[in-house]
């Protein structure tokens, strides 16, 4: 066959597969070429040029940029969410929505979910959360101290047992502070049997959600009474801290800034939350821009972003 008639008979096929809408099997039999042929010059059509596939991305996603994120970061999702106001509120809002619809798409039958305290991102989060029929989780495990002032306690044990409610899932409190006084009394706390038997589930955690925090703690922390003092947060500064996930601190290129208020904090490590099969961080705006580059690099599976003005791809 002359490479003239061939490119014809692809063109032919490309038309009636692409452009009628017909199946590969109708094509065989209209045409009396086998499916195999047909599956063959279809793949064809496309080396040749014959057939050229546009995607067109729709309104107000960044495909591009999201692609660009997956790549330099190794990351397994990317998701930018559209937000054009520089407001805290907006962005909680965008970002929550956005975090909400991968949730309920991606949660699978059985998981075991542990979410952090404190986060404003994952209380918006979890309040666009519809109710989950398809699937039902078996635990949402709290991973960081949820007791606090009591003004602003509720939003914290919220987070765990409203996905629980949603999730179908049996919730587990962490009943400690996200920071003790001392290493000493993070010792005493340890042993008390209702925190032992949630700390003891982070091993099981198959999904972690996670806000990422900048190195100034944000109004609801700061008022939970479980943030660190200014002077320990300038030495963490010092050492190069600009952020933290779970209050264990990281540097701009992922790297852990430990140390002695390491052994204060009442929640899951670094190498824990890294055994996690799945970790979703929840995050957005310029006051999380580093911080949450810092997350990335230090490789979650899936990191959330949201900009007023999205970053070139």
């Amino acid at each position: 066959m002359s490479r003239t008639h061939e490119l014809r008979l692809i063109a032919r096929i490309a038309q009636l597969y692409y452009g009628d809408g017909l199946k590969q099997a109708e094509i065989s039999r209209l045409l009396h070429i086998s499916q195999a042929s047909i599956s063959r010059l279809l793949a064809r059509a496309q080396e040749e040029g014959i057939v050229r596939i546009a995607i067109t991305a729709p309104r107000d996603t960044f495909p591009k940029t999201e692609a660009a994120l997956r790549q330099r970061y190794g990351l397994e999702e990317a998701i930018v969410a559209d937000c054009f106001e520089d407001r805290e509120d907006a962005i909680l809002s965008a970002i929550g929505a956005a975090a909400a619809h991968y949730f309920e798409t991606t949660m699978a039958d059985g998981e075991v979910i542990g979410i952090s305290s404190w986060s404003a991102s994952l209380l918006r989060m979890v309040d666009n959360i519809h109710p989950l029929k398809r699937v039902k989780a078996e635990r949402v495990v709290q991973i960081l101290g949820g007791i606090g002032n009591p003004s602003v306690q509720s939003h914290a044990t919220q987070l765990t047992t409203r996905l629980a409610q949603l999730t179908g899932a049996e919730p587990m409190l962490l009943p400690a502070q996200g920071v003790a006084g001392s290493s000493a009394a993070r010792l005493v706390m340890l042993g008390d049997s209702y925190v032992r038997a949630t700390t003891d589930q982070f091993r099981r955690v198959t999904m972690a959600l996670v806000g990422i925090g900048a190195l100034q703690p944000s109004v609801m922390l700061a008022n939970s009474g479980n943030s660190f003092t200014n002077e320990e947060l300038q030495d963490l500064a010092r050492r190069g801290a600009i952020g933290d996930v779970c209050l264990r601190f990281l540097d701009a290129e992922g790297r852990h800034v430990g140390g002695p208020l390491d052994e204060r904090v009442m929640g899951m490590s670094l190498p824990e939350l890294a055994a996690v099969p799945r970790v979703v961080a929840v995050a957005g705006g310029e006051r999380k821009a580093r911080p949450c580059t810092a997350r990335c690099s230090a490789a979650s599976s899936t990191c959330w972003s949201s900009t007023a003005s999205p970053p070139s791809a």
